[in-house]
């Protein structure tokens, strides 16, 4: 049995979740900073972002800055159009699907009120069907729910930092880069904290009626996941099919029809983008990524409850998976004051090391604190349930489950960025191929495409083969989670980009300076400047953002290169 006792597990999952849902409101309150004017004179709502002009270079005057407030609430209330629409068609989903999950599981034993011997401990009564039946519909619920919050919530936390992010441009990329990165925390951390609250929660009220049962609790227990995933294929699908049309749309229109700027407010379809960041890019992101998140926890728990630590009722041991969870809060936490307050971000070349850098730091943090909660939660020694047979297994080959999922993430994420970049030769030499015509492009884009899932596919067969290898269908699943046990810090990089985007498109529809536009823009590139040769081309070393095309910084002028 491990060293960790019981009570501590006990108190120790919630006050994690707890700290998480604490760092978001805090991170939250240092964005509202920005100042908020009440004056209900102009356009009637409230929560209208203006900061008095202040005397200091490249700041807009109060005109533009009520303009941002404007943009943003157009958005605001187009992102939350949608998700409530969208919502309405869910909630006849999951009514229909909850009588299905009910009916299905309840008619297995014939809606059976009687209890039935275990199945995988042997001599042991457990509850009936029909019991199981009625809490997994609940369980599914509860995590279609979650999941509706987190993407909702992520949505409204998006919306509400574009137009901050993009005031705070007028002082530097720094404080942009802070504001945003900031708002993207608060979801992140929101999603991790809540999905692990709301399952530690259902796990001990299911428990107060499945009692010694813990085969059937966490069986139960695994329509979360279910639920969770459920929703995400709705906010996925649905909210990324809305922003790609309204994207191209919006590019369509502007550039190829009327050669006007991406994000110029001349364009009406401008507005509908910015709308499918949110709807698309950060609430069906959230709800993707919870579901996962979700799955990975229940999978684990059930595999677990069939093992030793389910039938001698090792509580400590069997949510292994969530205190994992409950450590990765606490390493996110520290890693997203490494980037918003330990190192300052000064340039725009700073801004891709900064975001790259948490992703390494996480990792390294998290290693560290997967390998003391392994040796604290988990039986030096203990059996697993394999196919029919036991297999033993060690704390330390739990350990290199969960440890080789989480670099394996790493690896992933590395290479996405290697491959989409353009700090790098594969997008280059898309680039490049522009200059032959459009059908070269297309078809070095799908070859890249084919080729940048190599090393991806890769690196889970490994993390699968090592996992399965180790600890049977429990390595897999703890793999999964290492992979995702960082969550709160990817997703605070992930809700950065979209936030960062709308920050630029307020920043050209609100008419700001070239200063301010090139900083918001910055911000969602990432670039570094190009060189020019003799000829005037660009040298692909870098590139300068300006409203998304792809500009050389010559002199004495500017030269279109892509």
């Amino acid at each position: 049995m491990g060293s960790l006792s019981e009570g501590v597990t006990q108190a120790l999952i919630p006050v994690c979740a707890l700290v998480g849902i604490g760092f978001a409101l805090i991170q939250w309150f240092l964005v509202s900073k920005v100042r908020v004017s009440n004056d209900l004179s102009s356009n009637g709502y409230n929560d209208r972002l203006i900061e008095e002009a202040e005397a200091e270079e490249g700041v807009d005057s109060l005109e533009v800055t009520i303009k941002c407030a404007e943009i943003q609430h157009a958005i605001s209330v187009g992102a939350t159009s949608f998700l409530f629409t969208q919502y309405k068609y869910l909630s006849v989903f999951v009514g229909v699907f909850s009588a299905v999950i009910f009916l299905f599981l309840g008619s297995v034993k014939g809606f059976s009120t009687k209890s039935e011997p275990c199945t995988y401990n042997k001599g042991n009564l457990c509850k009936p069907a029909l019991a199981n039946a009625l809490f997994t519909t609940i369980a599914f619920l509860l995590g279609a729910f979650t999941s509706t919050l987190s993407g909702f919530l992520g949505m409204k936390i998006a919306t509400y930092a574009n137009a901050r992010t993009t005031l705070e441009a007028r002082k530097g990329v720094g404080k942009a880069f802070i504001a945003a990165f900031r708002s993207g925390a608060v979801m992140g951390f929101l999603l991790a904290a809540n999905g692990l609250l709301v399952l530690y929660v259902s796990i001990n009220l299911f428990k107060l009626y499945y009692g010694d049962d813990w085969e059937g609790l966490y069986e139960s227990i695994t329509g979360y996941g279910l639920g969770g995933s459920s929703m995400a294929l709705f906010g996925r699908v649905g909210g990324g099919i809305y922003t790609k049309a309204a994207d191209v749309g919006a590019d369509l229109v502007g550039k190829v029809e009327r050669n006007i700027p991406e994000d110029d407010p001349r364009n009406p379809a401008v507005i509908a983008d910015n709308v499918g960041d949110n709807v698309g890019d950060i609430a069906g992101m959230g709800s993707d990524l919870f579901g996962s998140y979700a799955e990975s926890s229940c999978a684990a728990l059930f595999v677990a409850s069939i093992s030793s630590f389910g039938i001698g009722h090792d509580y400590t041991a069997m949510s292994y998976p969530l205190i994992i969870s409950s450590m990765g809060i606490v390493v996110c936490l520290v890693t997203t004051i490494f980037a918003t307050d330990l190192f300052e971000i000064k340039s725009v070349s700073e801004i891709e090391p900064s975001l790259k850098r948490q992703l390494l730091i996480s990792t390294v943090l998290m290693t560290a604190g997967i390998a003391m909660v392994s040796f604290f939660a988990l039986p030096s020694e203990f059996t697993l349930f394999n196919f029919g047979t036991e297999m033993t297994v060690k704390h330390w080959h739990i350990f290199f489950c969960v440890a080789i999922g989480l670099w394996a993430g790493l690896v992933i994420g590395y290479t996405t960025e290697y491959y989409t970049s353009n700090a790098y030769s594969p997008v280059r030499d898309v680039a490049d191929s522009c200059r032959t015509g459009a059908a070269t492009n297309v078809i070095f884009g799908l070859a890249l495409g084919y080729k940048s899932v190599i090393i991806p596919i890769f690196a889970i067969a490994v993390s699968i083969y090592v996992s399965f290898s180790l600890a049977a269908m429990y390595g897999i699943a703890v793999a999964a989670l290492g992979m995702l046990s960082t969550i709160a810090t990817g997703l605070a990089i992930d809700a950065y980009g979209p936030i960062s985007d709308n920050a630029g498109g307020i920043a050209e529809m609100a008419g700001m300076s070239h200063k301010i536009r090139e900083t918001t823009d910055a911000l969602d590139c990432c670039r570094k400047h190009h060189s020019c040769n003799r000829q005037g081309f660009c040298n692909w070393i870098g590139c300068s953002c300006f409203s998304r095309f792809v500009w050389c910084v010559c002199q004495p002028s500017r030269h279109q290169d892509g």
